[in-house]
């Protein structure tokens, strides 16, 4: 059986792990090295180590180009920084493929990762959840739901340590509800109500952000109007959704082998093959 070689950025957070972890248990892949920070306590030490497993015999890089050697993708776990600069080396260098699950990116980050795609080919994934790709694509179908008559709002919870407010996966579900009704997510948005805030006003997208606990991740697209309602909600009830959807990413990437052209991808391209 051919097997995808597979280095992963930012292995010590628990997406990391979770992704080395799903590497290491499928058998069409291979895991080829793991990429931390320089100041990072796991710099050179065991990958086992960071997994809290038997010895690899395979020591933890801080050096990206060491790390990709033989390998066939990246998958990015690590902190927006990391990935735009790891983005940029590996375009420079033709290589490999980059999936990326990093949320929070600046606008001008943004830029520089597709400014990569078109030397490499580059997965960016709000979530990289296989159902919530689902809800994305379920959510831009009820936007055609007329505006003057539907209300959308956005609801989302997470545990208590999540930086990022909203959820990187609540703005791309928005998203995809403003693309379909022909506005961009900054016209129709409304981040915060407080106050004597007025009526609502037509065609806008609201947004309810829930922080606490240990909650891996909650998210709801509500549409309403007068009458009814129609709801799109995804619950993830174990981090190992999201280093399963990542792999499934890395082998549609891969391609059977012969990979995918320079493009900026989604996980709207996986589920949708």
């Amino acid at each position: 059986m051919t097997q995808i070689s597979i280095t992963v950025l930012g292995p010590t957070g628990r997406l990391g792990r979770a992704i080395c972890e799903a590497v290491l248990e499928a058998p069409d892949c291979r895991l080829a090295g793991v990429v931390v920070r320089a100041e990072s306590r796991f710099a050179g030490h065991d990958i086992g180590e960071i997994l809290e497993r038997a010895p690899l015999d395979m020591a933890a890089e801080t050096s990206l180009e060491l790390a990709v050697e033989g390998a066939d993708a990246v998958i990015d776990a690590s902190l927006p920084g990391m990935t735009i600069a790891s983005a940029q080396r590996l375009a420079a260098q033709g290589g490999p493929s980059l999936i990326t699950g990093v949320t929070g990116l600046t606008e001008s980050q943004e830029e520089m990762l597709g400014a990569a795609a078109l030397q490499i080919p580059v997965l960016k994934a709000s979530n990289f959840s296989l159902g919530v790709a689902i809800a994305e694509a379920l959510v831009a179908q009820a936007a055609v739901l007329p505006a003057r008559d539907w209300d959308i709002e956005v609801e989302e919870t997470h545990h208590r340590r999540k930086a990022d407010a909203p959820s990187g996966t609540a703005l791309m579900l928005a998203r995809a509800a403003a693309k379909k009704r022909g506005v961009t997510l900054q016209e129709a948005g409304v981040w915060s109500r407080e106050g004597t805030t007025g009526p609502r006003e037509t065609g806008t997208i609201g947004f309810a952000v829930t922080r606490g606990g240990s909650i891996i991740g909650e998210h709801a697209v509500r549409f309403l109007s007068e009458m009814e309602e129609l709801t799109i909600s995804h619950r993830a009830f174990d981090r190992r959704v999201f280093a399963r959807g990542a792999i499934e990413a890395a082998r549609w990437m891969y391609n059977g082998g012969s990979g995918r052209r320079p493009a900026l991808y989604s996980m709207q391209n996986v589920v949708s093959a």
